[in-house]
C-alpha cells in the first residue's frame, strides 16, 4: 500500500474582515463582517450608541448565507436600533454627565480655550471658553486630561495588588469596547468612561487589570475582578444599560 502526500492547490483565503454600508429603517449604518475560525454559527452586533453593526462568521461561509440572515434580522435590528437614543451633539446648554453627575454645558468665550467646573444654584456647570467652533472639542479633551489623571492613579493601585505591570496605557474613542488588555500587558480606555460614575469607572480599571493574570473570562478571571472591585455586578449591569447612551454623546 502507498499514500501519496500530493497537496491539492490552496485557494487564496478570503479576507478575514469585510465592511461596507447596511441600510436599516433609512439609517445607513457601517457593517463589519469579521471571520473567526472558532465561530460555529454566526452572530450579530450592535456597536454602542448604534454607531455600526457587526456580524461574526465561520470561515468560508458563502456570503449568500450572510445576506439571508441579515434579511431574516432585519426586523430585529429595526426595533433594537429603535431604542437607541438620539446622538446629541456637545454644544452649550445641554447637559452631560462627568463622573455620572449631569453638568449644564456653559459658553464663555471671553478667556482662552479652557475648560472649568464650577456650581450654582441651578447645579453643576462646565464651562468652556474660547471659539464657540472649538467647544466639542475642548470639552472632549478635558475628558481626555481627566480619564489619564484618574485612570492611571486606578491602574496604578489595582496591579500593586495583583503584583502584574501595565506595560502602556492608551486613551481612546472606541465604539465596540470600552477597555481591552494585550497579551503583552498594553492596557487601553475609551476616555468616555468618566462620564459614568466613579464606581464604573473604577471597575472597567479593575476588569482590564484583572486581565494582566487571567486572560480570559472563566471563573478565576471573576473572581479576581470582584476582589478589586467587589460592586463588579451592579457596576458591569449598570455599563450594559448605559453605555450606549454615553457612546452616542457626539463631539465632532
Amino acid at each position: 500500500m502507498s499514500f501519496g502526500f500530493f497537496r491539492t492547490p490552496r485557494r487564496p483565503a478570503p479576507s478575514p474582515v469585510e465592511q461596507r454600508d447596511h441600510v436599516v429603517a433609512g439609517r445607513t449604518l457601517p457593517l463589519r463582517i469579521v471571520e473567526n475560525e472558532r465561530a460555529r454559527r454566526l452572530t450579530l452586533r450592535i456597536d454602542a450608541g448604534g454607531q455600526g453593526l457587526r456580524i461574526t462568521v465561520p470561515p468560508g461561509l458563502r456570503r449568500s448565507e450572510v445576506e439571508n440572515f441579515l434579511a431574516r434580522h432585519q426586523g430585529w435590528l429595526e426595533t433594537r436600533l429603535a431604542k437607541v437614543p438620539d446622538r446629541p451633539q456637545v454644544r452649550p446648554g445641554i447637559k452631560i454627565p462627568l463622573r455620572g453627575v449631569p453638568h449644564l454645558i456653559v459658553h464663555e468665550p471671553g478667556k482662552r480655550g479652557t475648560v472649568a467646573l464650577a456650581e450654582d444654584e441651578t447645579g453643576p456647570m462646565m464651562i468652556v471658553h474660547g471659539d464657540r467652533l472649538h467647544l466639542p472639542r475642548r470639552v472632549a479633551d478635558f475628558l481626555k486630561r481627566e480619564a489619564r489623571r484618574e485612570i492611571e492613579a486606578l491602574v496604578a493601585r489595582h496591579t500593586q495588588t495583583v503584583g502584574r505591570r501595565a506595560k502602556t496605557i492608551r486613551f481612546k474613542d472606541t465604539s465596540s469596547r470600552w477597555g481591552s488588555c494585550t497579551a503583552d500587558g498594553n492596557l487601553s480606555f475609551s476616555w468616555r468612561i468618566m462620564m459614568a460614575p466613579a464606581p464604573v469607572i473604577n471597575y472597567l480599571v479593575a476588569h482590564e487589570v484583572a486581565h494582566l493574570k487571567e486572560m480570559n473570562h472563566g471563573p478565576k478571571f471573576w473572581k479576581l475582578c470582584t476582589e478589586l472591585c467587589p460592586d463588579t455586578e451592579r457596576c458591569k449591569a449598570w455599563l450594559k444599560k448605559n453605555g450606549g447612551a454615553l457612546q452616542s454623546i457626539r463631539f465632532e
